[in-house]
């Protein structure tokens, strides 16, 4: 058995304990990019409830695992079955769910994963504070276009028709506002535009952005 090795102590955390320093892996980012064969990214959905998210990013996600890449899909619901439990959906809440969500992926974007983020993430100013914990390159973000009218139609969960009758406060579209994206790598419009079709779209650009290190046939 080999012997024991410390870790090398690189630097501490900003803003928190002196006590807590930044460990550096072994494994480097750009190590497990050549095993995938494609570079991590973080692949940010945001829009209302119905607009396509979860649809768009689980799609996504296989056609990728088909690719042979490595991925992960955090879905807004089922974080908050866990990790963000402990959360309800106040403005200050919602940022605290943004803010963690960004953290993780940014672990997921070390890890070598292509992660897929599906979650409203209504406010402008969340969205750019999660955008900053990444390069440029490293971060894409998709508003998934819908008219709140046909997002109430799909309504799969009924939860524009609780919102409506007073059943759920503070419901994004209905009695919480959501800020449109100002500058999105891409817009999706899940209204007119079907699933296989905005796929496409999200393929072609990560392939400009260089994600793939290899031609993989789609």
């Amino acid at each position: 058995m080999p012997a024991y090795t410390r870790k090398t102590i690189d630097q501490p955390v900003q803003g928190s304990s002196s006590e807590v320093y930044w460990q550096t892996a072994h494994v480097s980012r750009q190590q497990r990019a050549q095993k995938h064969q494609h570079r991590s990214c973080v692949i940010w959905f945001t829009g209302l409830s119905g607009s396509g998210k979860s649809t768009l990013a689980h799609a996504l996600e296989l056609r990728l695992h088909q690719m042979q890449c490595s991925t992960f899909v955090l879905d807004g619901d089922n974080v908050r079955h866990g990790l963000c439990a402990d959360l309800a959906f106040s403005a200050d809440e919602r940022t605290e769910n943004i803010r963690r969500i960004g953290e993780v992926s940014k672990l997921f974007l070390e890890a070598g994963v292509i992660t897929l983020t599906a979650f409203i993430s209504p406010y402008e100013e969340d969205r750019k504070a999660a955008r900053a914990l990444f390069d440029s390159a490293d971060f894409i973000e998709i508003y998934c276009q819908c008219a709140l009218e046909e997002c109430e139609k799909r309504d799969v969960k009924g939860l524009y028709k609780k919102a409506r009758q007073g059943l759920i406060k503070e419901f994004t579209g209905i009695s919480a506002p959501y800020e449109v994206p100002q500058t999105p790598e891409m817009v999706c419009n899940t209204q007119t535009n079907s699933v296989e079709s905005c796929i496409d779209q999200i393929l072609l650009l990560l392939r400009k952005r260089g994600v793939f290190l290899d031609m993989k046939t789609l």
